[in-house]
C-alpha cells in the first residue's frame, strides 16, 4: 500500500513538473489556434475547414507532447536516481550540442570533483584528530590511576578528601569522553545477556561511595531482585551518569534507588537536590545543554544526559525524567525491551 501511494505521488509530481516545463509551448499553441481562428473568421472561410485544421494540429501537438513526455520522464527518473545517489553524476550528464550547456556540465563536474577532494581531506584530518584524541584519553588514565594509588596511601586529611573527590570527577570526565566516542561508532557491538540488576547497581554505588561519605549524602537502596536482558557494561555506564548527576546537585540530602511500584520493570533513581527548571526539562538530552543549574554551579558539561540518551536508545530501553525546582529529581529507567523484529 505504501509503495502504491509513493508511485502515485511520484507520477503526480512528474505530470505537474512536465506541464510546467512545456507551459511555453502550450501557450504558443493556444495563441496560434486563436490567431488561426481569427484569420478564418475574418476571411469568412468555411468553419469545417477551421475545425479540421484544429483537429489536425491538436493531434500533431499531442504526438509532440507524448514524445516530449517520454524524454522528460526518462530524464526525471535519472534525476531522481542522482538525488538518491544511485548513479554517478558523470554517467548522467550528456554532452550537449549547445556550447553553453557543455560549459555548465564542465563547471558542475569540476565543482563535484572539488567537493569530493574537500570531503576526503576533511575525513582524513578528522580521523587523525580522533585517533590522537582517543590515544590521549587512554594515556591520561595511567597517571590518574597512579595519583589515585598515591592518595590512598596517604592519611585521610581534609585536603586528601577533596583531592579524592576531584580525582573521581576527573576519571568520570575521561571515561565519559571515551564512552562518547565508542557510542558514536555505528559498529559498536553490544553483548546482551540476562544481567542481575542489583549487581550492577551495587558496583555503581561502590564507585561513588567516596562522594556519598564526604558530602554527607545518605543512600536509601532497596534491592530490586530483578534480572534484565541488556548489556551489563553499558547499563553500568548509564547508571554511573545518572547517579553522578544526582550527586552533583544533592548536598547533604538523600538519594533513593528502588523499583517503581506502579510501573513494572522500571528503576527509579530519586534525589531531593536542587531539581531542574520546567523550561529546561524539554532540552536536557540535547548535546552541550547544561541548563540554568549547570551554568550557575559550573558543574555540568552538557554531555552526561546526552550520552545517557544515546546509551538508552542503543540498549532498547527508555529514559524519562521528572523534576521540580528546589524539590528534587526522579529518573525513570524503563528496562522492558520490545521483542526483536528480525524481519520487516
Amino acid at each position: 500500500a505504501k509503495e502504491t501511494i509513493l508511485i502515485k505521488s511520484l507520477n503526480k509530481q512528474l505530470l505537474i513538473s512536465f506541464f510546467k516545463a512545456v507551459r511555453p509551448q502550450l501557450f504558443l499553441y493556444i495563441g496560434m489556434l486563436l490567431f488561426s481562428s481569427a484569420v478564418y473568421l475574418l476571411g469568412r472561410l468555411p468553419l469545417d475547414l477551421l475545425f479540421y485544421t484544429i483537429e489536425l494540429t491538436a493531434f500533431l501537438f499531442f504526438l509532440y507532447l507524448l514524445a516530449q513526455f517520454y524524454r522528460y520522464a526518462k530524464r526525471y527518473g535519472r534525476l531522481q536516481d542522482i538525488q538518491q545517489d544511485k548513479i554517478e553524476l558523470e554517467n548522467y550528464l550528456p554532452k550537449g550540442v549547445d556550447p553553453a550547456d557543455e560549459w555548465y556540465h564542465e563547471k558542475i563536474l569540476s565543482l563535484v570533483s572539488q567537493l569530493r577532494e574537500t570531503e576526503q581531506c576533511f575525513g582524513e584530518k578528522n580521523s587523525e584528530q580522533l585517533e590522537y584524541f582517543t590515544l590521549w584519553l587512554h594515556q591520561i588514565k595511567t597517571p590518574i590511576a597512579a595519583i589515585s594509588l598515591l592518595m590512598q596511601s596517604q592519611p585521610k586529611q581534609p585536603l586528601t578528601k577533596q583531592v579524592d573527590q576531584e580525582l573521581l570527577r576527573l576519571e568520570d570526565y575521561t571515561h565519559m569522553a571515551l564512552n562518547y566516542l565508542k557510542i558514536e561508532e555505528s559498529g559498536t557491538d553490544l553483548d546482551f545477556a540476562e544481567i542481575d540488576l542489583d549487581y550492577v547497581i551495587k558496583k555503581t554505588i561502590k564507585k561513588y561511595s567516596i562522594l556519598f561519605i564526604y558530602n554527607y549524602i545518605s543512600l536509601e537502596y532497596k534491592e530490586t531482585q530483578v534480572s534484565v536482558l541488556t548489556d551489563g557494561k553499558w547499563l553500568q555506564i548509564l547508571l554511573e551518569q545518572i547517579l553522578s548527576n544526582s550527586l552533583k546537585y544533592t548536598v547533604g540530602g538523600t538519594i533513593k534507588i528502588y523499583m517503581d511500584p506502579e510501573r513494572s520493570e522500571t528503576l527509579v533513581i530519586e534525589d531531593n537536590g536542587m531539581g531542574i527548571r520546567a523550561e529546561d526539562l524539554p532540552r536536557i538530552f540535547e548535546k552541550g545543554y547544561s541548563g540554568l543549574n549547570g551554568r550557575l554551579h559550573e558543574k555540568s558539561t552538557g554531555l552526561g544526559l546526552f550520552l545517557s540518551q544515546k546509551i538508552i536508545e542503543r540498549l532498547g530501553h527508555q529514559l524519562t525524567i521528572e523534576s521540580v525546582l528546589g524539590k528534587g529529581t526522579k529518573v525513570f529507567i524503563h528496562l522492558a525491551r520490545k521483542e526483536l523484529e528480525l524481519f520487516d
